[in-house]
């Protein structure tokens, strides 16, 4: 008879420094097809439980080996019958109100930035979900008034999940499923770290975008004789903050699951490039206006059209595109990629700005609409791509006064919109009124900032990039709260505290001692933050959904944010600063894991001859990557969403593979 063996072992790491027993509670619950569950109460601390009536047995052995406490959960079924156990892990000495809590890449703190049709506290003080919508199937909890900490990570393996007719209520599956829940618990003021095999959410599933669904509890059919075991980690810690815990927590996500480099092609960086070049070349538009670029943005997969749609920053990155597009074609002796990529420069100089003198930021010719709102991170965004543009002209001999003029006076203009505490605003007219005072997006102006400095020369470009330095210190990172830095979702998300350790890089690459020591530092703490929303793990995907018959993994791959849980390739020249500070901090794992995101994104998904990914076009690598039971708008789980913006994701892999580009701007 065939057996199916994952344990459950609950352990204390013996070098850590605070340990203890945590009382385990567990609901059983069996499903009788075509009726509701019956909840079963499991009593025991050892040996095997009182479980009366119930269709199954289950034994819990206790075990110190070498210090650590590990606890082994058996549930072996009496008869066939369809199960869904979960636990909750007493969490003695804690108290909700004092409690922070941290499921990686969906849940930090307690989610208050998010709106309440995401999940956050307002909404229920306890949530269980997923573990494929998590970064590493770990829950935490941190104590502020102790300084304790503790982890609760699933260890056996979660590799196989099958179809399920419904994303709601009680749901039999269709086959064999590993993957499980974890989450966190409120009772009564007292705080529990909270698991389920197979998977089930609670209080709300979260399927679409700022949709909150009905719960959903999912069964495994046991055959009679058959055994199931679980296998989980606790890890217990003293944390100086909860930046300090989620730190430790990314380091034991790293150091469990180990996540290997993928093996995927035998492509050079230059196929890949050549291969996504082809974006460039299938997607040059001209506006009525005059204004060209690249069309990148709201595409069909299926069609890649070209659409008079031209977004300087984020998610088109147009200008992005026209520097790197130059830069190529000069390597390659491409004239097509040269000549399309100056006619872009130009058409911006002639006909790119406003009235007051800000890029025109998003052009949507096809809906006959452009916007009046703009924001500093697509500002920025352009004036960063600018500046790479003129400092490689300048080399290269071509100098361009105008363009220089532009973005000293665009600079001039920021001067105005700097608050006294060193911040930006999110989002602002073109008279320059605030319209979202936000500051969580501050970072994205210092990258531009720091290169202008290094390329005129003018110390007053750095003095306002260390005061968003000074910012970011005290409101951003030494309160662990990244935010507002995702164009669609103001919530917790990755770019946020990427974009902080992003501009620490910068910041550092042109100071000095204790200074650039202090900025090291800082962007290391960022980073964790930035880390914690990347895939240390491969999730599972059945038979039927495009990702899993590619043969996708996700390690290494991000999600985004607490609104939109999918994974994407947005990582730019954040392998760079890992790479930087595995060796200005003595951290291997950054460089490791680094090398992990680059194998892992360079073209598992990339779109070339007889392997076209459900992709319309060579080159145009895709986005929304649905991989847990979420979806942007269509199709879910195994799946892309059905538009996507191919300009931002080219742009980043092109720097991923442009290794060394920042440092060589500012030798």
């Amino acid at each position: 008879m065939m057996k199916k063996l994952l344990v459950v072992l609950l352990a204390f790491a013996s070098h850590l420094s605070w340990s203890q027993d945590y009382p385990v509670n567990y609901v059983l619950s069996v499903k009788s097809p075509g009726n509701p569950a019956q909840q079963y109460a499991i009593n025991g601390v050892e040996g095997e439980l009182d479980a009366k009536n119930a269709p199954v047995s289950i034994t819990q052995k206790m075990m110190n080996v070498s210090g650590s406490n590990e606890l082994t959960i058996t549930v072996r079924a009496n008869q066939d019958t369809y199960i869904n156990l979960s636990g909750a892990v007493d969490l003695t000495g804690f108290n909700y109100e004092q409690t922070q809590f941290y499921l990686p890449g969906f849940w930090y703190r307690k989610n208050l930035r998010s709106p309440d049709k995401a999940p956050n506290a307002r909404v229920s003080k306890s949530w269980i979900v997923r573990e494929d919508r998590l970064s590493t199937p770990l829950a935490g909890a941190y104590n502020e008034t102790s300084g304790k900490g503790v982890n609760l990570v699933r260890l056996d393996q979660n590799d196989e999940v099958s179809l399920a007719p419904l994303n709601q209520g009680e749901v039999i599956l269709s086959g064999p499923t590993n993957l499980g829940a974890i989450g966190f618990q409120e009772k009564s003021n007292k705080v529990a770290l909270t698991f389920a095999i197979p998977y089930k959410e609670a209080p709300h599933s979260y399927y679409r975008k700022l949709t909150l669904g009905e719960p959903v509890t999912s069964f495994i059919k046991l055959n009679a004789g058959e055994t199931v075991t679980y296998k989980y980690l606790i890890r217990t810690y003293d944390s100086k903050d909860f930046s300090d815990f989620v730190a430790q927590s990314w380091n034991t996500s790293f150091d469990i699951k180990n996540p290997s480099n993928v093996d995927s092609d035998d492509f050079t960086d230059e196929d890949i490039k050549k291969t996504l070049s082809q974006f460039w070349k299938q997607s040059f538009v001209t506006n009525s206006d005059g204004l060209k670029g690249y069309s990148g943005v709201h595409l069909s997969t299926e069609k890649c059209e070209v659409l008079p749609l031209l977004e300087v920053g984020f998610v088109g990155r147009v200008l992005l595109n026209a520097f790197n597009s130059l830069e190529f074609g000069y390597e390659q002796n491409d004239q097509q990629l040269i000549d399309m990529s100056q006619e872009i420069w130009d058409s911006y100089l002639a006909h790119g700005f406003t009235k007051g003198g800000l890029f025109r930021e998003r052009i949507e010719e096809n809906h006959n609409w452009e916007t009046d709102v703009f924001s500093i991170r697509r500002q920025s965004e352009g004036l960063y791509a600018a500046l790479f543009y003129l400092n490689y002209e300048k080399k290269a001999g071509r100098k361009h006064p105008e363009w220089e003029a532009t973005v000293k006076s665009m600079f001039d203009l920021f001067v105005k919109l700097q608050k006294a505490d060193g911040s930006f605003p999110r989002k602002f007219d073109d008279s320059l009124v605030v319209k979202d005072a936000s500051g969580g997006s501050s970072s994205c102006v210092v990258p531009p900032l720091v290169m202008a400095y290094e390329y005129f020369g003018d110390k007053k470009y750095l003095e306002i990039a260390r005061k968003v330095g000074d910012y970011q210190e005290t409101e951003l990172i030494n309160k662990a709260d990244y935010f507002s830095s995702t164009l669609d979702a103001n919530c917790e998300d990755k770019e946020a505290s990427l974009y902080v350790a992003t501009s620490l890089y910068y910041l550092a690459q042109v100071t000095k001692g204790k200074e650039k020591a202090k900025y090291i530092q800082l962007a290391k703490k960022a980073s964790y933050f930035a880390l914690s929303w990347y895939y240390t793990w491969d999730v599972p995907f059945a038979q039927g959904q495009m990702l899993g018959d590619v043969d996708m993994k996700t390690r290494g791959w991000g999600n985004v944010s607490v609104e939109n849980n999918h994974i994407d390739v947005y990582i730019f020249e954040f392998d760079e600063i890992l790479d930087w500070l595995a060796e200005e901090t003595s951290e291997p794992r950054f460089s490791a894991f680094a090398d992990v995101i680059r194998t892992s994104m360079r073209s598992q998904l990339l779109p070339y001859e007889d392997h076209m990914v459900n992709i319309g076009k060579v080159g145009y690598y895709p986005e929304v990557v649905q991989h847990t039971q979420w979806d942007y708008g269509k199709f879910g789980k195994g799946f892309y969403n059905d538009i996507f913006a191919p300009g931002w994701t080219v742009a980043s892999l092109w720097e991923l593979l442009t290794v060394g580009r920042t440092e060589a701007y500012f030798k």
